[in-house]
């Protein structure tokens, strides 16, 4: 069961993240003082659909697994960083794209 807190303070983290910026989930665990990735990866499985959930990615830079495809749609409309691949798949550009709450950049 899920910290009723716990999932507010992440969506309210994700619905802070300007357009065209992402964060990774490990990124809002620290944010929050935890170490539970994995958490709000639940948290945005179960509760994240009416917030941008394509700003939350992987460490890698990848967008939310099994979510390219419609991810992709937001990104570019948002003009958000991305670097393509050899293979044809892309990834955010986590150099440029990463938003810091604390530092608003």
């Amino acid at each position: 069961m899920l910290n009723e807190s716990f999932v507010e303070h992440v969506l309210a983290i994700v619905e802070d993240i300007p357009p065209g910026r992402v964060m990774t989930y490990g990124g809002i665990a620290a944010e929050l003082g935890s170490r539970g990735a994995r958490v709000v990866g639940q948290v945005m499985a179960r509760y994240g659909s009416d917030v941008a959930w394509w700003r939350v990615i992987r460490a890698s830079g990848e967008p939310p697994l099994c979510h390219d495809a419609r991810a992709l749609e937001h990104y570019r409309a948002e003009n958000t960083p991305l670097a393509d691949r050899a293979d044809g798949s892309y990834r955010i550009d986590l150099r440029t794209a990463r938003w810091r709450p604390d530092t608003g950049r």
